[in-house]
């Protein structure tokens, strides 16, 4: 009998992901509006204004939050369109 363990296609599936899959963080700082932070994570990130407005009150409270998840290279223009409106984001 083999040592070997075989994975569902699910298993695999989520092993990829998790391989592959990047965060980009919007950090708080004492500069941003809470507005000014949700509305670039509207037109950046294309979040609802709910979803957007639970992240900045996230960030606000915790510090930091992970906005969006996914490969780096669809990261870095969402990160890079960040930081050009002087909001402090990086990509873990």
């Amino acid at each position: 009998m083999s040592n070997y363990k075989i994975l569902e296609d699910h298993q695999v599936d989520t092993l990829e992901n998790e391989a592959y899959s990047n965060k980009l963080i919007i950090h708080n700082d004492d500069y941003n509006t809470f507005d000014w932070v949700a509305s670039a994570l509207i037109d950046i990130c294309k979040q609802t204004t709910v979803q957007a407005e639970q992240c900045a009150m996230i960030i606000h409270t915790k510090g930091k939050y992970s906005v969006k998840e996914g490969e780096y290279e669809s990261l870095k223009p969402l990160k890079d369109a960040i930081t050009e409106r002087g909001i402090n984001a990086t990509i873990d």
